[in-house]
């Protein structure tokens, strides 16, 4: 079996380097052995896989076949044994993760700095940030996201329940009265944070069913802080994650309102390129921060 995959590698390695010669150099083997690899293979299948000349080298209409689904062969084979040494492996390297910045500096931070005290060989490269980030485009190897789905193209693990607040200050009440129904907030001051999924449709749920109801006011901002300081000082009504708001609200700083109405899956989430393999570090970081909040749930 290791001759027969030996023999496969060379075939594909060949022309993956347009030649023998340029095979050889590659990966460090004698143009000889790999010549004699391929050619024991086309007598194992009793077909011609390459036309070579000193020129080019092309591939049979066998050939092109056989390289199709031999590259597919070898790429799972590398992965495969890429994903078991990474299993048995301590995590190490680069881990680039990105996370909401006020989620991130209070609430997942202790988590994630435990990770590195676990993984002392991995170096994080955290970026907190209130902004889309593009996993592919930018390098990010983790995004943790609070959502109730994940882009298509990316792969998803839930990490967390979490939930959201709508409410407003005790002042504002007071002077536009309490909404009853999420439809009576389209007649009043709102706050839009824009990093909110919907940003000025917020949803409700009413007897199973989504409700998206267009909101407007006096401010919209792209930090949910500025969003939370907003609606203390009795601006308009805004929607904020528990983590957030849960201080405000002890406080009496903030009045929750429709809390039979809130949309309930909003999860904490991580976020992954799709990709066959994922590295160990990614899974190891994943694995512990499942962990910590089954330990310390989001409020």
């Amino acid at each position: 079996m290791t001759q027969d995959l030996a023999r496969i590698r060379a075939f594909v390695q060949v022309f993956d380097a347009g030649g023998f010669s340029s095979a050889a150099r590659e990966h460090g083997r004698s143009k000889a052995l790999l010549s004699k690899y391929v050619t024991d293979l086309e007598d194992y299948l009793g077909v011609r896989l390459m036309n070579r000349t000193t020129r080019k080298l092309s591939l049979t209409e066998a050939g092109e076949a056989y390289y199709r689904e031999a590259s597919a062969l070898l790429q799972q084979l590398d992965e495969l044994d890429a994903t078991i040494t990474d299993q048995t492996a301590e995590p190490r390297g680069m881990l680039r993760v990105s996370a909401p910045r006020n989620f991130g500096e209070d609430t997942l931070a202790p988590a994630i700095f435990s990770y590195l005290l676990k993984c002392p060989k991995v170096t994080l490269d955290l970026r907190l940030e209130d902004r889309y980030v593009d996993l592919v485009d930018e390098g990010i190897d983790v995004a943790l996201r609070i959502s109730t789905m994940a882009d298509s193209s990316l792969i998803a693990r839930k990490i967390a329940d979490m939930h959201v607040v709508v409410g407003a200050a005790p002042a504002l009440l007071k002077s536009h009265g309490t909404p009853q129904h999420p439809e009576d907030l389209r007649k009043l001051p709102c706050i839009v944070d824009v990093n909110l999924q919907g940003q000025s449709n917020w949803r409700f749920t009413e007897e199973g069913r989504t409700i998206s109801v267009p909101v407007t006011g006096p401010l919209r901002v792209n930090s949910p802080l500025a969003a939370r300081r907003a609606a203390t000082m009795g601006l308009g009504f805004v929607v904020l994650p528990s983590y957030l708001a849960d201080p405000v609200v002890a406080k009496g700083e903030l009045t929750p309102v429709l809390t039979e109405f809130l949309p309930t899956g909003q999860t904490l989430q991580a976020v992954y390129p799709h990709r066959r393999h994922l590295a160990g570090k990614v899974r190891a970081l994943i694995d512990h921060l499942v962990d910590w909040f089954a330990v310390h749930p989001i409020a």
